[in-house]
């Protein structure tokens, strides 16, 4: 009787086919995350969502090596830090359904991260750059939603085309400028956000949403906008160098 072939030891390493299980289970993160957003956003949210996540995962070789499991850092910084901000994102929407303010601030996710457009009339009289005081308890909230994110976070300001010139703001440039960093300095202040993590810039009239063709074109225009970076979109941003009296 023949005898049976000894089985011949298997190669060293993970079997080949957790390269595929592994992009697979990739794919299905993915998925969910698109379904757990999209069942709470509208389609045209869901569309730069999507547009984001071909952005943020495009490219790469799923490698799985033996002895490790698939959890959310084998996944990839980027793609735990978008799951970290449409978290985020989820926070603030209901913050601003429960404060009646639906028109007044809006959120979406884009390729350089997660974006909080505020009017500027929910915040600032016109003209002003002092924060109204309803504003400081929506930016209380907004804060701690942001305050456990590792990401830079820009605020942004931005005007419509109409010239002013006053003593405190010869132009839109200043009071652009003025807004954001009342805003930033409301959030590292008062909310308790890294001032490490943290810059402004004003933009004027330069960067529309819409043509300044009418005053509702103008008022949406006339904004602030907190952009939480995500990684890959803040390694642009100079490095953080440690501060004498800067608290952590």
């Amino acid at each position: 009787m023949a005898l049976k072939k000894k089985p011949e030891n298997p190669p060293p390493g993970a079997p080949l086919w957790m390269t595929s299980y592994g992009d697979m289970v990739t794919q299905i993160l993915i998925f969910f995350v698109m379904l757990f957003t999209f069942s709470s956003i509208d389609a045209a949210r869901f569309r730069e969502l999507a547009i984001s996540l071909q952005s943020a995962f495009k490219g790469g070789t799923g490698i799985l090596t033996g002895g490790q499991s698939i959890t959310v850092e084998t996944l990839g910084p980027t793609r735990a830090n978008l799951a970290q901000l449409t978290e985020a994102m989820h926070q603030i929407m209901n913050i601003v359904e429960s404060s009646g303010l639906k028109g007044a601030v809006e959120t979406s996710i884009n390729e350089r991260g997660l974006v909080i457009s505020i009017k500027d009339s929910t915040f600032f009289d016109l003209g002003k750059a002092d924060l109204k005081p309803r504003s400081k308890q929506i930016l209380d909230n907004i804060g701690k939603a942001l305050k456990g994110l590792p990401n830079q976070i820009r605020i942004e300001g931005h005007t419509d085309n109409l010239p002013i010139n006053t003593p405190q703001f010869p132009s839109n440039w200043e009071l652009s400028t003025a807004r954001a960093t009342t805003v930033l300095r409301y959030l590292v202040e008062h909310v308790g956000l890294s001032p490490e993590k943290m810059s402004a810039v004003g933009y004027g009239e330069f960067r529309p949403l819409f043509p300044n063709d009418s005053e509702e074109h103008r008022a949406k225009n006339r904004r602030v906008d907190i952009v939480v970076l995500l990684e890959e979109a803040s390694k642009g941003e100079p490095p953080v160098m440690p501060v004498e009296g800067v608290k952590r």
